[in-house]
């Protein structure tokens, strides 16, 4: 990856707490612009990751960079470029959602004369717009959320992390969080989310990073190129027939180009180049064949299904 691309580059980090290694041996980069999905069991280490990251713990060993900012040795500059929101946030109850917002956004140095334009934009964004003048104190739990992701992102950071940042909001409420952080990464921000919703962080996210007893296990792009056995310039099909036909396997060993993953009476899931040209000719060569294709879909694997494809325990031999 080019320096130049890169958001946030971990290497080697290693934390322990007393009896536990929490982090061990962490090394990873993250790309400009993108929005990772911070997945893993409980106890896995992603809040500490975020965390360290967030220059809030100092790990053992190793080096983070954020935004081109080294965060061991200038947490404070590199506080400039990055938005933190923890699991468990804390307002100020006797300050008004302005006050809390304008006192974020000038502790990470924007200008006064832009405070109430800063401000207000950002309720807009987070559709508080009408509580600015509220104390924190008679929000609702959703509503609190909220202004502390607001507190998180007032002052236009280069990189975003998120510990459950849905956590407490309904159904409306996380819809236009997914909306607002899509949004955010058209914009050039780029994210890491951590959270138990995976339907949710699968509307927005661009990558997965699987953590699991403080190691990563997989860290990747989501989409096509993810499904499990596929390369990077293949596609699954899944073909369903309206009848059983007595030569379907024949049929589909005799496709060139097709690899055939599985094979039942009546499916197949079949691997082939990812163009839809190559899609085309396949579905042509299976009919004319005489197969009786009653749908030809492309399969992709959402960040549910991956994830716990990732967590299965390897059972291959040793």
């Amino acid at each position: 990856m080019n320096s130049t691309d890169t958001a946030i580059s971990v290497s080697g980090v290693v934390y322990i707490y007393p009896g536990t290694r929490a982090l061990d041996d962490v090394s990873f980069e993250i790309t400009r612009g993108s929005v990772t999905a911070l997945v893993g069991p409980n106890g896995a280490g992603k809040t500490t990751l975020l965390r360290c990251l967030a220059g809030l713990d100092r790990p053992l060993t190793g080096s983070i960079s954020v935004a081109g900012v080294d965060v061991l040795e200038e947490p404070r500059l590199a506080h400039a470029s990055m938005g933190y929101l923890s699991d468990f946030f804390g307002l100020y109850d006797t300050l008004t959602v302005r006050q809390s917002l304008a006192h974020a956004a000038s502790a990470n140095g924007v200008a006064d004369g832009a405070l109430t334009a800063t401000v207000e934009r950002t309720a807009a964004r987070l559709d508080i717009a009408d509580r600015l003048d509220q104390r924190c104190s008679a929000l609702s739990r959703g509503l609190r959320q909220r202004v502390a992701i607001g507190q998180a992102i007032v002052h236009a950071p280069a990189v975003l992390l998120l510990d459950e940042p849905a956590s407490g909001l309904d159904p409306e409420a996380r819809h236009t969080l997914a909306t607002l952080f899509t949004r955010l990464r058209d914009e050039g921000m780029t994210l890491i989310v951590s959270s138990h919703i995976l339907a949710e962080l699968d509307e927005y996210s661009t990558h997965m990073l699987v953590l699991r007893a403080g190691r990563i296990i997989e860290h990747r792009p989501l989409g096509i190129a993810g499904n499990a056995g596929t390369a990077a310039n293949e596609r699954h099909v899944r073909v369903t027939l309206a009848a059983t036909h007595a030569h379907w396997r024949e049929m589909l060993d005799a496709i060139a180009g097709a690899r055939v993953i599985e094979a039942g009476e009546r499916d197949a899931l079949l691997s082939i180049q990812s163009n839809d040209g190559e899609q085309a000719r396949v579905l042509r060569e299976l009919i004319s064949a005489g197969a009786p294709v009653a749908s030809f879909v492309e399969e992709t694997e959402n960040l549910h299904q991956s994830y716990l494809r990732t967590m299965q325990p390897d059972t291959r031999p040793q």
